[in-house]
Formats: structure tokens, C-alpha cells, sequence
């Protein structure tokens, strides 16, 4: 074997032998950019402030997807200014990406250490950046503003009133709903999945998710009288709340993501495969026009989102693109229906919307 041969042949076993990496596909985007639907802040309570353990404080935590290419040296991280005080800024897990891949990352929170701690309330500005110290460079990558709250805590005693359990509102994220494609599992993006996605104030758990086309119910297949492949909602988000509130808090001062899959509703199906015991599954790219997806939340009718499938089995929204949402899912308004989210605000998406950067284009349901 010649020595090029040699090299050409340690290279290629180098490459096999690499780790998996935490990243995705996607479409190639200038980057780095932060993902805005996987953009989630949270106010870590601390149980001390400034030494004093009768009085509670927090720190921000940040979790986000970021959009490729991240370089070698590239090193991202959050300042947050908080008024009256020392900014916070932290270094978030970095990890070199390519163009068309995203990497997911967490940071801030506890590890910040109890000194960071802080007992403001109110609009808090922050910036996601990357610097890269090989290159010489510092760029912002995001900026936005959170709304940090607080609620008093579950304890009991003479200096409870004093200890708060601090949150972020996210009431903007009510009105803004997902729909989505996720490949199958065998067979890829042959046959991709229906997916959406939606918020709700409050546990996100006991939800029915129905999908009609035309005003009928679609999707159901049963095997012998039971249903197979049914749909079903479960939370992927949760706003984090690190201690108990006291009894009457709204919603116990959290909020949910909550995605719904339909294993037996494809975009379209380029498999080739005839129908199977189930008979044959439905396509939307044969059923084009206006769907309603319908959750029943606690047995109750909690939330209704309408869109619209073209012929390609796609759906038919600009919304997310004109405003650079950073994924491949489509925006359509819910509505909210009943009482179960509580009192929520309305009017927070105009102006609050992915912490500050609200959409052009949408409107909510009333």
C-alpha cells in the first residue's frame, strides 16, 4: 500500500470512528442563528440572596437550538442586563456545527453560583452572542426581553413572606400554534408524520387531539374494533419552576409545550407500499384544502387550530419564513377555548412574542 493510500484509508476509518453529535438536518441558513420556536428562558429560583437564606433570588437559565455554521473557535453566550444591578453573562456548551445542521444547547441556572442572584422583577433584557477569540470576533447572535414574575413560595412560618418562587411569562405563546412534518420511522421522509404543537397554561397532560378535513374526523384505522396508530398530545416544553407556590397561584405559575403526533395521518406517501392489515393510510397531499386540528383538554374542547394543505401535501403559510422563525415548522393561529388556562393576557404576543420580537403578519383568534 502507498503511502497516500495509507493516508486516504486513516482518514476514512477516522471519520467512522467519530461520535455521534447532538445536531439535526435542516435547510442551510446564513448562521448563526437561534431557532426562535426553541428559545425558552427561565428564572432559576435560588433558596439565598446575598448570604441571607430568609430571602430568595434568581438567575436566568436559557435553553435554545442555534442554526449552523457555528466555527472552530466559536464560543457562544448570554448577557443579561438587569436593572439596578451587575449584568449576569455566561458561556453556553458549544460545539463547532456545519451550515444546514443546528445544535442544541442549555446554560445558566444553578451553576451560575448564589452570588449571581438577583430580586428584580419586571423586563429584563438579554443578548445570545458568539466570540471567537481564534478570529477575533464578537457577534450578537439574539436579543430580546423576558418578563420575569414572582409568586410566594408553599412555606409556612414568620418569614415566608419573604421567600418568592420567580417565573417568566409566557403568556404570548397562547396564541401561536405549530404544524409540522416529522420523518417516519422507518421510512424517512417517504412518508413523513402530521405533527403540531401549541401552549397551554397549566400541566401540560390528559390531552385528545382529533384532526378534521371538510368536517370530518380523518386519520382513525382499527384492527379488530380497536383503534391502531391513534393520535396522541404530550408536553416537549415545560417552564421551569423550581419550587412549590403557594396554594391559589394561577396555573401554578407554569406554562407547556404541548406537541401532538399523528402516526396514522402522512403529508404523502412515496414508499411504493401497497395498503397494509390496517387498510389504507391517509394522505393529505390527496386530501388538499382546509383541516381543523380539535384537542380535548380534561375531556373538554380546549383548542382549535385551522390550516391549510396544498396539493404538495405542504402547508400553505408564510408567516413563519417572513419572520425568519430559524425551523421547518408552519405558524397558524389557536384559539383557546374554556377556562382551564385561567386569566391569561390577550395582547402579551403583540409586543412579547419570542421575548420581544413579535411576528408580522399574525393575528390571533379571538
Amino acid at each position: 500500500m502507498s503511502k497516500s493510500q495509507a493516508l486516504r484509508l486513516s482518514i476514512a476509518l477516522a471519520i467512522c470512528s467519530l461520535p455521534f453529535l447532538p445536531q439535526t438536518s435542516r435547510a442551510a441558513d446564513p448562521g448563526p442563528t437561534v431557532a426562535k420556536d426553541s428559545l425558552l428562558v427561565n428564572a432559576h429560583t435560588l433558596n439565598v440572596y446575598k448570604k441571607d437564606y430568609d430571602k430568595w433570588s434568581w438567575v436566568p437559565r436559557l435553553a435554545f437550538r442555534v442554526n449552523g455554521p457555528i466555527p472552530s473557535g466559536g464560543q457562544l453566550y448570554a448577557d443579561f442586563s438587569i436593572p439596578g444591578g451587575p449584568a449576569i453573562k455566561f458561556d453556553c456548551e458549544t460545539q463547532e456545527t456545519a451550515a444546514g445542521r443546528s445544535y442544541q444547547t442549555e446554560c445558566g441556572g444553578s451553576a451560575l453560583g448564589d452570588d449571581k442572584g438577583t430580586l428584580y422583577t419586571g423586563k429584563v433584557s438579554f443578548k445570545i452572542g458568539m466570540r471567537n477569540e481564534l478570529a477575533g470576533t464578537d457577534v450578537t447572535v439574539y436579543t430580546g426581553k423576558a418578563t420575569i414574575a414572582k409568586a410566594h413560595t408553599n412555606e409556612v412560618g414568620p418569614k415566608a413572606k419573604l421567600k418568592f418562587v420567580y417565573y417568566v411569562d409566557e403568556d404570548w405563546n397562547l396564541p401561536i400554534g405549530y404544524v409540522y412534518l416529522k420523518p417516519a420511522d422507518v421510512v424517512g421522509w417517504k412518508a413523513p408524520t402530521f405533527q403540531a404543537a401549541f401552549w397551554v397554561r397549566g400541566e401540560g397532560y390528559n390531552f385528545q387531539p382529533h384532526l378534521f378535513y371538510q368536517g370530518k374526523e380523518v386519520g382513525k384505522m382499527f384492527y379488530q374494533g380497536t383503534e391502531v396508530g391513534k393520535a396522541s398530545c404530550e408536553s416537549d416544553i415545560e417552564t421551569e419552576v423550581t419550587q412549590q407556590v403557594e396554594e391559589g397561584t394561577p396555573q401554578k405559575a407554569k406554562w407547556s409545550r404541548i406537541k401532538c403526533d399523528f402516526p396514522s395521518i402522512r403529508a404523502w406517501d412515496k414508499t411504493g407500499e401497497k395498503p397494509g392489515m390496517f387498510g389504507e393510510i391517509y394522505q393529505m397531499d390527496k386530501n388538499p384544502g382546509d383541516y381543523e386540528l380539535k384537542v380535548l383538554w380534561n375531556n373538554h374542547l380546549a383548542r382549535s387550530l385551522k390550516f391549510k394543505v396544498g396539493p404538495d401535501g405542504k402547508y400553505v403559510s408564510t408567516i413563519a419564513s417572513a419572520n425568519k422563525l430559524g425551523s421547518d415548522r408552519s405558524i397558524f393561529p389557536v384559539q383557546i377555548i374554556g377556562d382551564q388556562d385561567g386569566k391569561w393576557s390577550k395582547t402579551a404576543y403583540k409586543t412579547d412574542a419570542y421575548y420581544g420580537n413579535p411576528l408580522t403578519g399574525f393575528t390571533a383568534l379571538p
